[in-house]
């Protein structure tokens, strides 16, 4: 596996869940299912450089174009309903599987 930059100390990698190329800038993206804190989370790359923000997609207030989800901050990244499905089904999967009760305390100031 290719070698990701910029994660927390206690952040892995365990494997990409899907990848695209950025249509504005040419950005690899990818959406990884990493194990973070004990739990597993999604979390992006740009260019194998991770970039913070909430561990599930989280859904848009108003929909653009395909995009229905987004998750990241600075960039904020679009995702489809099929993109927020699958990141969701291979994170609550795997938790599931562990018997891991996921938290989601993005924004909540909890850190």
């Amino acid at each position: 596996m290719s070698e990701f930059t910029d994660m927390p100390e206690d952040m892995e990698v365990v494997e990409p869940i899907f990848e695209r190329v950025l249509q504005n800038t040419g950005v690899l993206l990818e959406v990884c299912l990493v194990k973070h804190k004990g739990q597993y989370e999604a979390a992006l790359f740009f260019n194998m450089k991770y970039k913070p923000g909430p561990p599930l997609p989280r859904p848009l207030e108003a929909v653009s174009g395909q995009s229905t989800h987004w998750m990241g901050v600075r960039p904020k990244v679009g995702l489809t309903q099929e993109e927020a499905e699958k990141v969701e089904y291979e994170v609550k999967g795997i938790n599931a599987l562990y018997r891991i009760q996921m938290k989601d305390e993005w924004g909540t100031g909890a850190f």
